[in-house]
């Protein structure tokens, strides 16, 4: 039996099936004519054997050898159904028609099957057909279960932006029904009062169905109190229609709730309290060439995602949301530098008669502002280094209330920050090697960085006022460097942010910023 796992044919061990023998089943004759070979002694059979070996692998790695698989054998899988791992390897494998095609092959069926997370290991290997059958080969593909198909995570995790504290779980069953399906039910609770519960299933493919399928049912609270005067509560579910390398549909029904408890929110949020439901398809389109997604030296992103809202339904939210997003990634010759640079836009525009007088949802505006790095987040019209969340673009003064402060002045209100339906963000990133080589080693580097965005209301007929050449001039921006220490699973950022522009209600702020993104 000859091991496929790895492409190169000397791994493959000391016997060499008869399906390698070439295209017409057989070596040429007058190469081995070793007559007598059984009347050999123990060392010379030995030595005659490793020569045949050797000859195989020069024929392979000088000309093709033509081969035809005539089975493909499974073994190991006591739960995983026969049907879902020839549907995911069995086409790929078969169309192979020489010996190195099948090696190839061969590797990425074993990188798919993995890639279904239900197996601790895949082995492929390559054995001779049957006797009568010249040429062929069978391929076995053993795999291993997990002794405990049960697994999970909790953590406590940090967001400095805000000063809170969150604490997550998850809970994962794995091949529960045999086709690769995997259960799982999450919840966070943050000290912030931010609380989300979530139950779900996955599926690579059912039956007929070539593409993974995904459902998920979820109860969110979010309490945006401090930055909009609102608490917002979403009762959805979320349904993956297409999901493949580079699209992604997925259908969601939402019932959200929005409700303000101070009775302080501006006149804008107070319109939209209460309840609504959201019937919407999303659509994304994503290619991802680069080498990292924590420290990209070199490729290039594009991701596109359009959704339309009010599906089905006349009552509920209606509009149209629309992104880009482009990342290109240039490496430098000195302390293996990179430069990253990025440019983002999005809109949002209501879809009710007399639209463009209509207004949009809040929750489904952009934002600007956060400490989460441009960097990671590919499709996030949101990061601008320096703001903080939700601090930046259109504001309105909170209600009024009658009465005066400590020192006797009148009484100031707050400001809800309303969010913007056209987005534009850029940023250009430069990261290089610290020349301390303890740092190397462990993937500390340093970075310098220039981030600009801004925001502008188009519903309500706001469009009317809207101005291009003051939409360029009013463009929030911050330079800075910092340190970057990369994990696994995210990267931190200690960042000194400077702000070299900001309009009058902006939150933003010079100095330290700390940053936690993963990608």
């Amino acid at each position: 039996m000859a091991d496929a796992a790895d492409q190169n044919p000397k791994d493959a061990g000391s016997r060499v099936p008869e399906p390698w023998a070439g295209a017409d089943g057989e070596f040429a004759e007058e190469e081995y004519e070793y007559e007598d070979e059984e009347e050999l002694d123990e060392p010379a059979a030995a030595a005659l054997q490793r020569e045949k070996v050797q000859s195989v692998f020069r024929r392979l790695s000088t000309d093709p050898v033509g081969i035809r698989v005539h089975d493909v054998i499974i073994r190991g899988n006591a739960k995983t159904r026969d049907e879902l791992i020839e549907a995911e390897v069995a086409d790929l494998l078969r169309s192979a028609t020489t010996v190195q095609d099948l090696l190839s092959a061969a590797a990425d069926a074993s990188a798919r099957l993995r890639g279904l997370d239900v197996f601790e290991a895949v082995n492929i290997t390559l054995d001779s057909g049957p006797p009568e059958l010249p040429g062929t080969t069978n391929v076995v593909i053993e795999v291993v279960e997990p002794a405990i198909p049960l697994s999970g995570n909790a953590g406590v995790y940090s967001k400095p932006e805000a000063k809170a504290w969150s604490v997550e779980g998850a809970v994962k069953w794995k091949n529960l029904a045999g086709y690769a399906d995997i259960w799982d039910a999450s919840v966070a609770y943050g000290f912030d009062q931010t609380t989300e519960v979530g139950v779900g299933v996955s599926l690579p493919r059912f039956k007929s169905i070539p593409t993974p399928l995904m459902a998920r049912a979820s109860l969110l609270s979010q309490d945006w109190m401090k930055f909009s005067s609102y608490k917002e509560r979403i009762l959805g579910l979320s349904l993956g229609l297409l999901s493949t390398r580079h699209h992604d549909l997925s259908y969601n029904l939402t019932w959200r709730t929005l409700t303000d408890p101070s009775r302080l929110a501006s006149t804008s949020i107070r319109r939209q309290l209460g309840h609504n439901l959201l019937s919407a398809l999303k659509y994304t389109y994503k290619i991802d060439e680069r080498d990292s997604h924590i420290r990209p030296t070199k490729g290039y992103a594009f991701l596109s995602s359009s959704q339309v809202g009010g599906l089905w339904d006349n009552k509920g939210l209606k509009f149209f949301r629309q992104e880009f997003d482009v990342r290109a990634a240039v490496p430098f010759g000195f302390w293996n530098a990179a430069l990253n640079v990025g440019v983002g836009a999005g809109v949002v525009l209501p879809l009710a008669r007399g639209f463009m007088n209509s207004s949009t949802p809040v929750t489904d505006r952009f934002n600007l502002g956060g400490h989460n790095s441009p960097v990671c987040s590919l499709g996030g019209i949101s990061s601008l280094l320096g703001f903080r969340t939700r601090g930046v673009g259109p504001t309105e003064p909170r209600r009024l209330v009658p009465g005066e402060s400590e020192d006797g002045s009148p009484a100031v209100p707050g400001r809800d920050y309303l969010g913007g339906d056209l987005a534009v963000s850029a940023f250009a990133d430069l990261s290089f090697d610290l020349p301390l080589k303890v740092l190397r080693d462990a993937g500390i580097h340093g970075h310098a960085f220039l981030t600009a965005g801004n925001l502008a209301k188009l519903s309500e007929g706001q469009y009317k006022n809207f101005s291009l050449d003051e939409f360029r001039r009013s463009f929030r921006s911050t330079a800075g460097v910092g340190i970057i220490l990369p994990t696994k699973l995210f990267r931190v950022e200690v960042n000194y942010c400077y702000i070299l522009k900001q309009s009058q209600h902006d939150s933003g702020k010079t100095g330290i910023q700390f940053s936690f993104s993963s990608p």
